[in-house]
């Protein structure tokens, strides 16, 4: 997989907030060196979250995000708005870009609220540097704040924010290129050491052990390639000098016959799950991709626990199916299709099942007696946090596919005592 190949859940997300006419499209073109965004003197531009993979010395592959004016105006504006704080969800890194002419608004201060509501490391960009008396040597004219009389400046932007410290700010400018690469080395710092550690797989092995993937090929699967969780296994297990065995379910007892020793670890398609675990001696550990994907994600102690739910489903309950990636959905899909039928034999009650797909994961969840997600593989980390503690902190239960489906078979407790000691 190359560079340019690199999932977006393992980017670190660097998303441009501010007002309208701030300068954000031109900044987010300067720093990518590309005309990404459209830009225009006229307000209101962006009306759209913008979206450009690339790298970001020394950070490696990134996201940058452009977002339309958090003080829009009007219905449509409303919309925007509510976009932009969407984008807040899934952020890693928030660049703040102030009108250098016009200095912090209000809209900006809000956001910056937001910031530290959620813990997110912020830098404050005062753009348009060029319409600044700012020169060598001479003194710095700071901004004039539109919260204040026009007779009055603010106080400095330093004394302001003093728990950031003086690495909060810069200036530059978009037009001339001037502080462009110090905002890119202030950026890469900030987002440097935020790399995810936890290992997917290559810690439940030892190096040179083998481990057997079972992987179904059926019309569900895509043609010619594997899906993301399973490329990204066999990767780990390869980078922590572990081997990795694939086989088709079909081909499973015959694939263990030929092994002179046992492999050290069976991962697993969830879907296949109780066919697997009857062909697999119990002695052999056993988990599948979604439940290590779980438990990459820091999810796993929260799926295990919401689960248990399912056993206390009633007739009419409520039921959201969500997954995090938009795909052409199969006869036989396993959100729509395989677990509704698994949760009917399971439960033996009729309930009512909805589904959502890519970024349309509701936030009012209070009608739904449960959450069951997919992997999450297509988000990155923070977005999945979220959506944790959204379900959290309105009282409704969580889980994910692999976990369900574990549960749904009987050998959640078998599927996951290889990875809950060292989660």
């Amino acid at each position: 997989m190359g560079l340019n190949d690199t999932p977006s859940g393992e980017r670190l997300h660097i998303s441009f907030f501010g007002r309208r006419n701030a300068g954000k499209s031109s900044l987010v073109n300067a720093v990518t060196g590309q005309d990404l965004a459209v830009v225009s003197e006229k307000k209101g531009t962006t009306t759209d979250p913008v979206s450009k993979a690339m790298e970001l010395l020394p950070i490696g592959p990134v996201m940058i995000i452009d977002t339309p004016g958090y003080d829009d105006e009007g219905e449509l504006g409303r919309l925007r708005v509510r976009k932009t704080r969407q984008i807040l969800n899934r952020t890693d890194l928030a660049v703040l870009v102030v009108d250098g002419a016009l200095g912090l608004s209000g809209p900006d201060r809000e956001l910056i609220d937001i910031f530290r509501e959620k813990d997110l490391p912020w830098l404050i960009v005062y753009n348009k540097k060029d319409l600044l008396a700012i020169s060598a040597g001479s003194e710095k004219k700071e901004p004039v704040s539109e919260c204040s009389p026009e007779s009055e400046t603010t106080s400095n932007p330093l004394e302001s924010f003093p728990e950031q410290g003086d690495n909060t700010i810069i200036y530059v400018s978009a037009l001339t290129g001037e502080g462009i690469h110090g905002l890119k080395e202030r950026i890469a710092k900030l987002g440097h050491g935020q790399e995810k550690t936890q290992p997917l797989a290559g810690n439940l092995v030892a190096p040179a052990d083998l481990a057997l993937l079972v992987i179904p090929i059926d019309k569900s699967a895509p043609k010619g390639r594997l899906i993301l969780p399973q490329q990204q296994v066999i990767r780990d297990l390869l980078d922590h000098g572990a081997g990795a065995v694939c086989v088709k379910e079909d081909q499973l007892p015959a694939m263990l016959e030929k092994f002179v020793k046992p492999p050290a670890l069976v991962i697993t398609d969830s879907q296949v799950f109780a066919r697997v675990a009857e062909d697999v001696p119990e002695e052999i550990p056993l988990t599948s991709f979604s439940i290590l994907m779980a438990r990459y994600k820091g999810f796993l102690a929260q799926a295990v626990e919401g689960v248990k739910a399912i056993d206390s489903l009633k007739n009419g309950d409520r039921i959201l199916i969500a997954e995090g990636c938009t795909h052409h959905r199969q006869c036989e899909d396993i959100g729509t299709v395989k677990i509704p039928a698994w949760l009917k034999k399971r439960t033996g009650k009729d309930l009512v099942i909805s589904t959502c797909s890519g970024r349309d994961f509701p936030e009012d969840l209070s009608s739904y007696a449960l959450i069951i997600h997919c992997g999450g593989c297509m988000l990155n980390n923070r977005e999945v946090r979220y959506r944790m503690k959204c379900a959290a902190d309105q009282g409704v239960p969580i889980t994910n596919y692999g976990t369900a489906i574990a549960f749904m078979k009987g050998i959640l407790e078998r599927s996951i005592k290889p990875v809950m000691d060292i989660c």
